[in-house]
């Protein structure tokens, strides 16, 4: 009796202990915002130059808010538009067409092929200097999108410049789709392929629609592309899941502050494709919901993980009404894999004296293990069973791009060649190539090489120890063989320049499907997938955990590698 008397005391008491807590809390919310309150009148009021309300507000907004985490953001009714687009939905009322500033000037440089722009004979290349008779010299980017949007079925003038002259286009908006899924189909040796680009409203069923037409092929392996796929809708990527995996299994947990906060998510209906062999592509650019996608089915042991080292975005979202039609983006959970890991990479709340978060320490990383018992770890995004080496592109190939030189050459040669055979094969010849690196002969084509920087870093360190004059020949001596071996880089990256080169101008003809498709031919991580379905002793090595396949990325220590 005295044990449940006691019980029972322990229990008010914890109640009271919580109860106070949470007055101080309100207490300190209202204190605080007493404060605010008043010093932010007493600026207004009192400060020697004209201040801006608004201004200052969204100043201390965004201050406050950038102390938390880079998702945890305001959004004012300004921008409402522009953040669904980007967060929720695919659809907007438009033209079809993207834009470009090169030097001061707007250019298309994307058209999507069947909508409005493509329609009215709009082309990548030409230069947009009215919309609707307004000047767009000087503009910023978000007043053109206002220029451009507007709802289905009103009219955009767009006076337009091509080579010269001046034309002008009367355009019908309508209701532009930008689908989840960029691209799906049979990509050669029986396997299926899914470019999934986010996870926006319907990306599930848009998934599903593709596996249901790719099934008909009876593929022996398909491909879920997520490399640089920021995520998107949590629920949408279950969805996903669902597709590949048996009813009532655990996809993934979110767990906040608060109760309510914390969710488990199950699948609810059969899959449609249980059997069919997976490999889930992912690179470093694959985020959040890409990757509880990955790793829930790397944790469930129904799929491999092909690529890079995935983000490393463990955090979940949350969207609350403001007022003023304003709304705040809030960090609410963190999300676990099946397996129970966490695959956040960074510690908000440990920053350095830079403001920059830290990442999580090697003695904070745990193991846990997959349905089969493969080892997995905690606190460093996805690790891929297979790790393919990221291509990376070279100072000079980098230039080109900032300065637009793909650009103005593809648009060149479309006018050269009206038409090429096909998208999947495409390759530029060697006198292509040529007559490209002859157009450069008069472009500023200066870059700095990571050697050069290198040799400017120890210039830098020589200064500071008064070691200058004693190599000081021998760094100038560096620094001419280094600007001669510049001279030969068209050379020496002129397959990586050629196949950037090539993605420009076969979207010149077959648009975004067609820049898609002739990629294939150097795609280090789709071929890697195809080997893996031809090997199905390996396949099941790794999905059982066999030998080396038996830990996932730990720290250090690498996967297998396909070079």
């Amino acid at each position: 009796m005295k044990k449940i008397k006691y019980l029972v005391i322990a229990a008010v008491s914890g109640l009271a202990i919580l109860s106070f807590s949470f007055k101080e809390d309100l207490f300190l919310v209202s204190k605080n915002l007493d404060i605010f309150a008043s010093l932010y009148k007493e600026i207004n009021i009192n400060y020697v130059d004209e201040t801006s309300a608004p201004e200052l507000m969204r100043t201390g907004i965004d201050a406050m808010l950038e102390s938390l985490d880079p998702y945890t953001e305001y959004v004012p009714e300004s921008e409402i538009e522009d953040y669904k687009l980007k967060y929720v939905s695919t659809q907007y009322g438009g033209i079809g067409a993207g834009t470009v500033i090169i030097d001061g000037k707007l250019f298309v440089n994307e058209v999507s092929e069947g909508y409005a722009a493509n329609k009215s004979d709009v082309k990548a290349g030409d230069q947009v200097i009215k919309i609707n008779n307004i000047e767009i010299k000087g503009k910023e980017r978000g007043q053109i999108s206002q220029l451009l949007r507007g709802p289905k079925g009103t009219a955009v003038d767009l006076t337009i410049n091509r080579d010269g002259k001046e034309l002008i286009k009367k355009i019908i908006r309508e209701e532009i789709k930008q689908p989840n899924v960029s691209y799906f189909g049979m990509v050669g040796d029986g396997v299926g392929y899914i470019k999934l680009d986010k996870f926006l409203e319907n990306s599930g069923q848009e998934v599903k629609d593709a596996l249901l037409t790719l099934n008909k092929e009876n593929p022996k392996g398909i491909v879920l592309d997520l490399r640089n796929n920021g995520g998107g809708i949590l629920q949408e990527a279950v969805k996903i899941v669902n597709l590949f995996v048996n009813k009532d299994l655990l996809v993934v947990t979110q767990k906040g502050k608060n109760a309510e906060k914390t969710i488990s998510y199950k699948t609810q209906v059969p899959p449609i494709s249980i059997a069919v062999p997976l490999v889930v592509l992912v690179n470093n650019n694959s985020a959040s919901a890409s990757e509880i996608v990955a790793g829930s089915l790397q944790d469930l042991d129904r799929a491999i993980v092909i690529g890079q080292r995935s983000y490393g975005k463990g955090l979940v979202q949350q969207t609350f009404n403001l007022p003023y039609n304003s709304l705040v983006k809030v960090t609410v959970a963190k999300y676990y894999t099946p397996s129970g890991r966490c695959i956040q990479k960074l510690d908000y709340t440990h920053k350095n004296a830079d403001g920059i978060a830290e990442r999580f320490a090697d003695s904070t990383i745990t193991m846990y293990q997959t349905k089969a018992g493969r080892n997995v770890y905690s606190g460093n995004g996805v690790y891929p069973d297979i790790v393919v080496e990221a291509a990376k592109l070279s100072p000079i190939t980098i230039t080109m791009l900032n300065k637009s030189m793909f650009f103005n050459y593809a648009n060149q040669y479309k006018k050269d060649k009206p038409s090429v055979a096909s998208a999947k094969t495409f390759q530029i010849t060697d006198a292509d190539y040529a007559a490209f690196a002859n157009s450069l002969a008069d472009k500023d084509l200066s870059y700095q090489s990571r050697t050069e920087r290198l040799l400017t870093e120890l210039r830098y360190e020589a200064d500071k120890e008064n070691k200058t004059a004693e190599v000081k020949a021998d760094l100038e001596n560096l620094k001419n063989k280094l600007t001669s071996a510049k001279k030969t880089d068209l050379a020496n990256h002129k397959t990586e320049i050629k196949r950037v080169l090539e993605t420009q101008i076969v979207s010149r003809y077959f648009y975004e499907k067609g820049r898609i498709e002739q990629s294939f031919q150097y795609d280090k991580e789709l071929n890697a997938a195809k080997s893996l379905f031809n090997n199905q002793t390996q396949m099941l090595a790794i999905l059982k955990g066999d030998g080396n396949y038996k830990v996932i990325g730990k720290p250090v220590k690498e996967s297998t590698t396909l070079d």
